[in-house]
């Protein structure tokens, strides 16, 4: 196993050691060590992944009919929606204002809002049970406590099940890997590991830079028995199989044709892009954590003076800054995102009450943009790593606990300069944290860009992805995609950017934020879904063909959902007779406008 919290793990000494070649004859990784499967589910559909796209994916898979496997890494389903902590939904003011959502996602934030909610003794409010009790933020029009997000995915993916009651899901397992034909163009097997806590009542810690490791190894330790999982199509059938992570795990461990970090204007010829491109450089990642208006006595913010980073307080202080905002009233930082109002008064106009709770992802504030190092490894890197043969995430974990500090540390400031006796601020860990966790951070950070595949040709591109001019209004040489649409998003350009820590060039696309008057209606190609060199696979969150600039605007609740909804209903569409073989044959078999009338049927919206 690996062991350790490295950024490249060590093999346990203990381990016999074997010469295994890194690469297959079919030039995939070969895996090693690969234990025996003590379970195999049978699968039409394979999402890895239960994202918010990943949960949309196998939804739409079951509801069509096919019988649909999905695995989740954290103990949540959901991603942004819950175990990252983002449960306020953003979207385009143009489309809350014309309502114009697909039929699934409309119906899905209602499945929401009827969640029941569990909230701490001092809330003293029995009325307040459900979403819809205490929904009254600024952001958007539904905020709520992580965990309904994750029980409404749960719901969701029951309801879609009865069309396909062989389907299977699970939370708390890890991806570890896949078997290729020999060819090396088709997966004929997913290869993951369940983890059980030995303690019924186990609660993550929130420092997921010390979970990691744990999390993704084989084997079983004094906190979790290991069980490893086998994912194959069942006799006579093929398996299609979507990458739903938020980091584009299949792509980045198979070595399937990627783009990672800023691309530079030479690269893809786009004027706001940088003058370098950088991998290091994917938008800033964050630790949401969620506030409350109450008095503590100071005991939370005696907890987070106990933090000890590994770089000084003062350095991360100087980036914290909730100035140009009103604090409480109106349009306020605590209004943005209150996921409880204990009174639903007003969020533009009005000053939350005692018990009123807000979830914390700002900019200046929690976001981590320092690369030293940066969070998702290279191809180099994770070559180096082993992490081709014994997958482990293939993050940096020292990132993930800069990042941790980072926000515990942000937390504190917010405690120390912008609470008073009238306005007394808690910091929710422990039992009291909707996050769940025991540290108050989210399970996992909310990851804004994923690595990016490069698609088959397509629209005059040897390696198609959608760019700049394909979402602005305002710039020339947008391409028209409703040929081979199956989806469509909308929002501004919105970039949280990268920085190094002692100042140097990033290559960032500082100049590419633009506001969403500029922004045309984004038309999602099914091209943009389909990696390079495998037939079999298909693109189900971030990790679509999008450019660094366009991911800042296909990255939100909407986008993500509608990605993975279109992913699942096409490969439920593939399982049916007389339907082409693989993805990459639907355009050139004609049967696009066949697709698109399904997708429509399968409740997705096309057109704005």
């Amino acid at each position: 196993m690996w062991v350790g919290n490295t950024d490249s793990p060590q093999l346990d000494p203990a381990e016999p050691e074997e010469v295994v070649a890194a690469i297959a004859p079919n030039g995939r990784p070969n895996l090693f060590p690969l234990p025996e499967p003590e379970e195999t589910w049978a699968c039409e559909v394979a999402v890895i992944g239960g994202s918010l796209g990943g949960v949309a994916a196998a939804a739409h898979a079951m509801q069509a009919g096919a019988t649909t496997c999905l695995l989740e890494l954290t103990p949540w389903l959901g991603g942004q929606i819950s175990s990252q902590g983002v449960s306020a939904i953003d979207e385009s003011l143009a489309m809350r204002r014309l309502e114009n959502y697909s039929p699934t996602w409309a119906n899905f934030k209602r499945l929401i809002a009827e969640q029941p909610i569990d909230l701490p003794e001092w809330v003293a409010q029995p009325d307040l049970q459900t979403v819809a009790d205490v929904n009254s933020c600024w952001v958007g029009k539904l905020c709520f406590p992580p965990k309904a997000g994750a029980i409404a995915a749960q719901k969701l993916l029951e309801t879609a099940a009865q069309q396909a009651p062989e389907s299977r899901w699970e939370t708390a397992i890890a991806f570890k890997g896949a078997t290729f034909d020999d060819t090396g163009r088709e997966i004929t097997a997913i290869h993951a590991v369940r983890r059980t806590p030995r303690n019924p009542d186990y609660r993550p810690t929130g420092r997921f830079s010390r979970e990691l490791a744990q999390w993704y190894s084989w084997s079983a330790d004094d906190t979790f028995t290991k069980t490893p999982v086998r994912l194959e199509p069942p006799p006579g059938l093929r398996m299609l199989v979507i990458d739903a992570t938020d980091t584009g795990e299949l792509v980045g461990w198979a070595g399937i044709p990627h783009r990672l970090g800023s691309e530079s204007r030479a690269t893809t010829q786009e004027v706001h892009a940088g003058d370098f491109d950088n991998p290091d450089c994917t938008q800033a990642f964050t630790y949401p954590f969620m506030v409350a208006l109450r008095d503590d006595a100071g005991a939370s913010l005696a907890t987070l003076r106990q933090v000890e980073p590994e770089y000084s307080r003062e350095e991360h202080r100087r980036r914290f800054d909730v100035s140009g905002i009103p604090l409480l009233t109106g349009r306020s930082f605590f209004n943005y995102r209150r996921i409880v109002s204990t009174t639903r008064n007003d969020p533009f106009a009005a000053t939350p009450a005692p018990g009123d709770m807000t979830a914390v992802n700002w900019n200046p504030g929690n976001d981590w943009s320092w690369m030293n190092p940066p969070l998702i490894l290279t191809e180099e890197q994770l070559a180096a790593s082993g992490q081709r043969q014994n997958w482990m995430g293939g993050l940096s974990a020292i990132a993930l606990r800069h990042a941790e500090d980072h926000a515990l540390l942000f937390a504190e400031w917010l405690l120390e300069n912008h609470a008073t006796p009238d306005f007394p601020f808690a910091y929710l860990a422990g039992t009291d944290s909707p996050m769940g966790t025991a540290s108050g951070l989210s399970i996992m950070p909310y990851i804004r860009e994923s690595r990016r595949i490069l698609a088959q040709p397509a629209y005059g591109q040897s390696e198609f992805m959608m760019l700049e001019p394909d979402i602005r209004k305002d710039l020339p040489g947008g391409r028209d995609f409703s040929p081979t649409k199956v989806t469509f998003t909308h929002y501004p350009v919105d970039f949280h950017g990268c920085l190094y820590r002692n100042g140097e060039p990033t290559g960032e696309a500082s100049s590419a934020p633009t506001l969403e008057a500029n922004i045309r209606p984004i038309e999602i190609p099914l091209e943009s879904l389909i990696p390079q060199g495998v037939d079999n696979v298909l693109i189900g969150g971030k990790g679509f063909a999008v450019s660094h600039i366009v991911n800042a605007a296909t990255r939100i609740h909407y986008g993500e959902w509608n990605v993975g909804a279109a992913a699942g209903a096409i490969a439920a569409y593939l399982t049916q007779p007389n339907t082409p073989n693989t993805p990459a044959e639907i355009v050139p078999s004609g049967s696009m406008p066949t697709l698109q009338t399904y997708l429509i049927d399968q409740g997705l919206r096309l057109d704005w």
